[in-house]
């Protein structure tokens, strides 16, 4: 099934603020949140789609993929991951500024989701280089990378300046009387919890480097600098939080002897003078194996013909480019003496004498001054 645009999923526009995009979402969250609509799969539904829409159009780097690429820029790559509903809550406390809002909200039964915050992973980037045919036609890579990942007998015991809430309450006396606020624990960083034994070969939060092998879904269309994300691939998050992105960068390969502009595929062929005037019938190069084409005589430098359907898909589905043919045509630049007679015997034949189109148009600018 087709995914949902994600700007009518929130019901924006395009060119809609990071500010509407977050008050759309809030509203959302608050009409479809699991414990106003208890066993209701729809609302769920609902619920993880309006996330899944605003995680990525709240982060500038994914919105911009998004809006030039859609959805194959942004999960395309395949791998998976998708949002469970503990990645969705860790977004609370930057939706609603304090991670108790929905404990009061719904009478506690949200806030037993807020919690400690768990911090995700770091993204992971690596480069891909693609052939025009890969790049046109889809294709499967295995790719390794190393990645950070929890190391085993990692230990952990509740936050002592938090006492495992993960966020810490200050009261500040002012003018108007006091004032309660909530902000995450600088000790654990929001996780609520503090490493007390951990490997050797472990980093200070706990995490090894691990090499890594997996196989990513190219889709037909990409181009070069395209960026793809394969969602939790990435770093593991400290004291088990969510996992970063693997975020793929698509190098093209250059081709011999065909370029690609936008959607369409761009061939030189070249005709020497007799073909060009004769006409012929031709081999030329595509994506797909060699074409063969006819050319009318009298065929002109600088015409184009067009392959239909030759070109690149449209990741978004708007149809398929064509291959473009821009004929070129040879002069020789070194003669027998029985080609230069050749050539001077019709020389002055009118047929190879130049049509005099831009002589009469010569003539019309003498008249006009």
């Amino acid at each position: 099934m087709a995914k949902r645009d994600y700007y009518d999923i929130l019901g924006v526009s395009r060119n809609a603020s990071a500010d509407e995009i977050k008050k759309a979402y809030r509203k959302l969250a608050i009409k479809y949140h699991p414990d106003k609509n208890p066993d209701d799969k729809d609302a769920e539904d609902k619920f993880k789609e309006a996330a899944e829409a605003y995680d990525a159009l709240s982060n500038p780097e994914k919105k911009q993929r998004y809006d030039q690429f859609g959805h194959a820029g942004m999960g395309g790559a395949g791998g998976g991951g998708g949002f469970n509903m503990d990645d969705i809550f860790s977004q609370f406390g930057d939706i609603f500024g304090d991670n108790d809002f929905f404990g009061s909200f719904f009478g506690g039964q949200g806030g037993r989701r807020g919690g400690p915050r768990r911090q995700p992973g770091s993204n992971i980037r690596i480069r891909i280089k693609l052939t025009l045919a890969e790049m046109r036609h889809g294709v499967e890579k295995k790719v390794k990378f190393r990645r950070m990942i929890e190391a085993e007998g990692v230990q952990y015991s509740d936050c002592k300046n938090c006492g495992g809430s993960g966020s810490v309450r200050k009261i500040t006396n002012t003018f108007l009387g006091q004032m309660a606020t909530t902000a995450p624990c600088q000790v654990c960083q929001g996780m609520g919890r503090t490493i007390t034994s951990k490997p050797r070969e472990a980093n200070e939060q706990g995490l090894v480097g691990q090499e890594f092998e997996t196989t990513i879904k190219i889709p037909g269309g990409v181009a070069e600098g395209m960026q793809l994300s394969v969602n939790g691939q990435g770093n593991a998050g400290p004291g088990g939080g969510p996992a970063g992105d693997l975020i793929v960068l698509i190098e093209q390969i250059e081709h011999e002897e065909l370029q690609r502009d936008g959607n369409n595929i761009i061939y030189t062929l070249w005709l020497s003078f007799p073909e060009a005037a004769l006409g012929a019938s031709v081999e030329v190069p595509t994506l797909d194996g060699a074409a063969k084409i006819k050319i009318e005589s009298g065929t002109q430098p600088g015409k184009v013909l067009r392959l239909k359907g030759k070109g690149f898909p449209d990741l978004n589905g708007y149809g398929t480019g064509d291959q473009l043919i821009h004929i070129q045509v040879f002069v020789p630049t070194k003669l027998s003496s029985e080609e230069k007679d050749q050539l001077l015997k019709l020389q002055d034949s009118k047929n190879f004498k130049p049509e005099e189109k831009d002589k009469s148009f010569f003539d019309r600018m003498k008249d006009m001054f």
